[in-house]
């Protein structure tokens, strides 16, 4: 078992609180002393440049399945020079009407150190992903290596 902390901050600061006026900008600081800005999606009433939660949901998990695949791919001992993934966030009604990110599409585009492992190795590797990645195995997001 292990245990992951983050620490989210905001405060009101000069604004009124109203739904329409309230500010969406806070903080998250990680373990590591790095802060990233957030804020709601603006769609939200939230400022454009922070990371906004549905995006970070979509960044946690392609990063964990590249994590996972590079570390599958490692212990195969297939060499990958580079990793770059387009990953595209659906945001719907779930099946209990409720907003949600129900489907994520991970776009993976991966340099291989010589010869790139055929087809059907790469489509297992990412299926092991899949089945390993632990933020896939928290959520019930549909996830599709297109």
């Amino acid at each position: 078992m292990s245990e992951h902390v983050v620490d989210v901050s905001w405060s009101r600061g000069e604004h009124e609180f109203t739904y329409d006026t309230y500010d969406r900008d806070h903080e998250w600081r990680f373990d590591g002393g790095i802060t990233v800005p957030g804020s709601a999606n603006p769609k939200y009433l939230g400022n454009p440049g922070p990371v906004d939660p549905e995006e970070a949901f979509v960044a946690a998990l392609s990063s964990c399945h590249m994590l996972t695949f590079l570390s599958i791919a490692a212990r195969k001992r297939l060499v990958v020079d580079a990793y770059d993934d387009h990953a595209v966030g659906v945001m719907a009604p779930n099946e209990a009407g409720r907003l949600a990110i129900t489907e994520v599409t991970l776009h993976p585009k991966i340099v291989w150190a010589g010869d790139a492992p055929n087809a059907e190795t790469i489509e297992r590797i990412h299926h092991l992903s899949h089945q390993e990645c632990f933020i896939a195995n928290s959520v019930t997001t549909k996830i599709t290596v297109a």
